[in-house]
């Protein structure tokens, strides 16, 4: 498979990730292995538009092309989140509550737009932090990836919400949307980070890029984290982000990106395929690879 892959008709079952910098991504190796393991002719690929052929199309032309091709669909991360959801003829009540699109199914000549980001990230906290304290929760991140989060901490009971991003006008919209679904909890924008906001944090959620290999460093400043914090963060390349690192350094309790890029894969496979998934199996590549 090409490292950036131009859409190309042909028989085999196809989908695709459409994104900027992600030619490192393990998505492709999940979704393939799992195919192979279920004797499926399935072909996963890479449309990186930070780089040639794709560096130019815009995302309205990459999902018509696609689907001309015969993808059964494509996941969609940063920064297209919330931009697909434009062109899209339909969407899953998970993707219509929060805004926000990662994988997208082409069916009967329809786009319709899905939010495994948000199953996948509940998924995974779930298993990692379920009876961890829910008191209050900063987010950091009120993207496409943080509108999935923001919705799953408080489906999971998460009393009260500090959401802070670079962009306030984000941060202030996606406060208003968790307002109006969930009235009974607490949910507030913060401008900036520090030790004011941090007092009486029981938790930190990292649903920024930074962290990432292109994106190196921090979304706060990470001298305000405490032993007593637990710390959750969505990039998983590198796997062990600055966050992640002094966190477990000073001893918190940590949810590494991992689970949620493997449950968001298992739940996309599946509608990809229309195939059962195996968590365990694809869980192994991922560690295998990464």
């Amino acid at each position: 498979m090409a490292d950036n892959a131009t859409l190309v008709a042909d028989k085999t079952l196809r989908a695709g990730l459409i994104g900027q910098g992600i030619s490192r991504s393990l998505t492709p190796a999940m979704h393939m292995q799992e195919g192979r393991a279920l004797g499926l002719d399935y072909s996963y690929d890479l449309i990186d538009t930070s780089r040639a052929p794709n560096q130019e199309i815009p995302l309205p032309e990459l999902l018509k092309t696609a689907q001309a091709n015969g993808y059964a669909g494509l996941n969609i991360t940063h920064p297209y989140k919330i931009e697909v959801l434009q062109y899209l003829d339909s969407l899953s009540d998970s993707a219509r509550r929060l805004g926000a699109v990662n994988t997208v199914v082409f069916q009967d000549g329809k786009m319709g737009g899905h939010n495994t980001d948000y199953s996948g990230f509940v998924t995974s906290f779930k298993r990692d932090l379920g009876d961890a304290s829910k008191a209050h929760v900063l987010l950091l991140g009120a993207g496409g990836a943080g509108a999935a989060v923001a919705f799953g901490l408080l489906d999971r009971g998460v009393e009260k919400l500090s959401v802070h991003d670079v962009n306030n006008d984000q941060a202030s919209a996606l406060v208003r949307k968790l307002q109006a679904t969930h009235p009974d909890a607490e949910i507030c924008a913060v401008q900036g980070v520090d030790g004011r906001v941090m007092s009486g944090v029981c938790g930190v959620v990292n649903a920024t890029p930074m962290g990432m290999v292109n994106h190196p460093g921090a979304a706060l400043p990470l001298e305000l984290l405490s032993p007593s914090i637990w710390v959750a963060d969505i990039v998983y390349f590198p796997l062990e982000t600055a966050l992640l690192a002094r966190a477990r350094d000073i001893g918190c309790r940590l949810m590494p990106g991992s689970g949620m890029a493997v449950f968001q894969a298992v739940h996309a496979f599946e509608l990809f395929t229309g195939q059962p998934a195996d968590p365990g199996r694809m869980a192994d590549t991922f560690k295998r690879l990464g």
